[in-house]
């Protein structure tokens, strides 16, 4: 059984060819550029998104010359872009989750800010779907539809009108028990006459597609992040990953039964499968790799390779809060502001590097430390995956301030694998999930080296630094 599974993220696109035991056996990669707009807009032109999907995947179904059993897709989750149902023509720019322009539509809606998290599970915050859908309809008008990109690709593909279940949990109109759309939320955000996409399971089968050659079934839609969390193996609650990709998303299995977080975190869909649902806690950093593109773009440093080339043994006192996009989990606060802090004449590039290092791991040590304290079983390990895991100074320090072993997957294809996964699950009935997850090993294992006195003294310093940036409200 040979699947085309295709990764389309923030950054780029990736298709890749695996077969029944989980070996890549072609791989092919576009990069795709966001557009960063001075309002706090963040843009993708859609017809790039849909060109980059059949490009990688007709390119990498010629490498593999193997007949393809069925398609998968991974997505970005809460990307919103407007589109003719019935020509399949966009009628706006793909509006990325980082995109803040939909914040005054959650303003309005601050009073019912305890209800839809209790609902949802997820906090009102213009990261997730609905607002930037209600934004987007205030900007184009009547007509067409406004879906997330899932569902634009998909029908693309296939002419269907889909979106999964993991997708969907992102939304803020769909509750958390049901899994299925909510009529109250949907009149809340004012999109009851939307129309609406059907949510199917993570091993559906959606429909056909002969994009990439012969008809083949597409199956085994899925949100990026989950994907990860399960081709990882994280199968059994209190397990966790964290991928570094565009930002930073932290991901624990939490069960089957839906449970809401107490510190800030996101509850939602891990997936549905095999007619199951489990749950995830999901922690957000907005800025990860694009907080690396950022210094780039700067010429602060060449190229991510530059990262542990420039870092030095010490900062020199110097911390930097990566809030380039707001801050997100634990805190959802978008009116943060990034900053450095403790720079004097000797600060030079290497400070700077390894600042931006250590405010990148101290932002997700954030994040586990709020799952510590709300699930019933201890982290005890962390597993990552993303590009910026090649990172050797950034995972040391991950495991450093958070004392926590670092183990690192040793595939950089890790979103696929899970959209491939889900994919085995939709054409082989007979398959376990336990089957369908090939089991790994850590490429790397990265264990704390700082004593807790210094990790907690860094933290202390830190949280200072971040909320220094946010001096009209108090942080956690």
């Amino acid at each position: 059984m040979a699947v085309l599974a295709i990764d389309q993220g923030t950054s780029g696109t990736k298709a890749i060819v695996v077969d029944d035991d989980g070996a890549v056996l072609a791989i092919s990669e576009q990069p795709v550029y966001p557009r960063y707009l001075a309002d706090g807009g963040v843009e993708h032109d859609p017809q790039v998104l849909l060109a980059s999907v059949l490009d990688t995947g007709r390119d990498a179904v010629m490498q593999a010359n193997c007949a393809i059993d069925a398609v998968s897709l991974a997505n970005q989750g809460e990307t919103v872009l407007a589109w003719d149902p019935g020509t399949g023509e966009t009628l706006s720019p793909a509006i990325v989750w980082q995109d803040r322009r939909a914040e005054s539509v959650c303003d309005t809606l601050t009073a019912h800010r305890e209800g839809i998290r209790a609902r949802t599970g997820l906090e009102l915050d213009s990261y997730f779907s609905a607002p930037k859908m209600r934004w987007l309809r205030d900007q184009v008008g009547a007509g067409g539809v406004i879906t997330t990109s899932d569902t634009w690709l998909v029908h693309a593909l296939t002419g269907e009108f889909v979106t999964d279940r993991t997708t969907a949990g992102r939304s803020l109109i769909t509750d958390l028990r049901t899994t299925d759309w909510d009529r109250e939320l949907l009149a809340l955000f004012g999109l009851a006459d939307e129309p609406l996409p059907t949510i199917v399971d993570n091993d559906a089968i959606i429909g056909t597609t002969a994009a990439f050659g012969p008809p083949a079934p597409v199956a085994g839609l899925v949100v990026d992040q989950q994907a990860a969390l399960l081709a990882q193996g994280c199968l059994q609650p209190g397990t966790a990953k964290c991928t570094f990709g565009t930002g930073a998303f932290l991901l624990a299995n939490v069960g089957q039964q839906p449970t809401l977080s107490t510190r800030g975190l996101a509850a939602c869909v891990g997936w549905r499968l095999r007619s199951q649902t489990t749950y995830c806690f999901d922690g957000q950093a907005y800025t990860a790799g694009s907080a690396v593109r950022w210094l780039q773009n700067l010429g602060v440093i060449a190229q991510p390779a530059d990262l542990d080339e420039l870092a030095v043994a010490d900062a020199g006192g110097v911390l930097f809060v990566p809030a380039l996009a707001g801050l997100a989990a634990p805190w959802w606060r978008p009116d943060a502001r990034a900053s450095f802090v403790g720079m004097g004449l000797s600060t030079g590039r290497g400070e700077l590097v390894t600042a931006v290092l250590e405010g990148l791991a101290a932002q997700t040590v954030e994040v586990i430390a709020a799952m510590q304290a709300d699930i019933a079983q201890p982290l005890d390990r962390l597993r990552v995956d993303g590009g910026l895991t090649r990172s050797r100074r950034l995972m040391q320090a991950v495991a450093d301030i958070g004392q926590i072993p670092v183990d690192v997957y040793p595939s950089p294809h890790a979103t696929a694998l899970g959209a491939a996964a889900c994919a085995r699950l939709s054409i082989d009935p007979t398959l376990s999930i336990t089957d369908a997850v090939p089991p790994w090993s850590p490429a790397a294992t990265y264990e704390p080296r700082w004593d807790s006195d210094r990790a907690n003294d860094f933290r202390t310093r830190w949280h200072a630094a971040a909320t220094s940036t946010l001096p009209q409200k108090d942080m956690p």
